[in-house]
């Protein structure tokens, strides 16, 4: 097992993640890491490893780009110095371009994105005492030549350039909801195409697991 005694896990990112989390901070029962997939790897832990005791907070905030989690990143991310780090943040970068496009103060631009995450990432190797895991935006449309699908995965190939750079593990979850798309229709998970059902929310906990190479075992 991956994870020792106390160790602290900080989630923080978009509406995927906050997913109706406690505020100002999310943690805690019931309401606490919100209904997400946050909510799901905490179930899973605390049920599979109780004598763990680990903490896990959610500061996660619906409608964020990355220049909203840029201006907030000391307030809900640094002044923490958690053990562990889960971060999943652009796509609102990308939507924004075109649910509101004549609202083009609002947008995040490839470089704007690339800047912001670059800042947020060398400053949590420096902060975050373990490790931490970069999850990629998505969009769960299987056609790449779909407008806003060719977009997002332009900010999740910076994603993962820059998860790279700073070697923190990468989860690519545009390829996660590809590979389910080639048995199941985006509409079994999501309407929206962006925020997963409990269906969605397993396959991201899945992966973010997987990452860590963590294996839920039965005893």
């Amino acid at each position: 097992m991956l994870f020792e005694k106390n160790d602290f896990i900080l989630f923080t990112g978009d509406s995927v993640t906050d997913a109706d989390r406690k505020h100002p901070i999310g943690e805690g029962l019931w309401q606490g890491v919100g209904n997400g997939f946050v909510r799901y790897i905490d179930s899973l832990l605390n049920a599979f490893y109780p004598e763990l005791n680990l903490r896990i907070s959610n500061t996660g905030c619906s409608g964020n780009t990355t220049r909203h989690l840029r201006e907030r990143w000391e307030r809900d991310m640094l002044n923490f110095k958690p053990d562990y780090l889960c971060v999943c943040i652009g796509i609102n970068d990308v939507w924004r371009q075109f649910d509101e496009p004549s609202l083009t103060y609002d947008h995040v631009s490839p470089e704007e994105y690339r800047e912001n995450l670059d800042y947020m990432l060398e400053s949590a190797k420096k902060a975050v005492k373990k490790d931490i895991v970069v999850m990629s935006p998505y969009y769960m449309e299987p056609l790449k030549k779909d407008m806003m699908r060719a977009r997002m995965d332009e900010y999740g190939a910076i994603c993962k350039e820059l998860a790279e750079k700073y070697g923190t593990k990468f989860v690519d979850l545009q390829k996660v909801f590809d590979d389910y798309l080639k048995v199941r229709h985006s509409s079994y998970i999501t309407w929206d195409r962006i925020h997963p059902s409990g269906t969605g929310c397993v396959l991201i906990a899945k992966a973010f697991f997987k990452a860590l190479g963590i294996s839920l075992k039965l005893k």
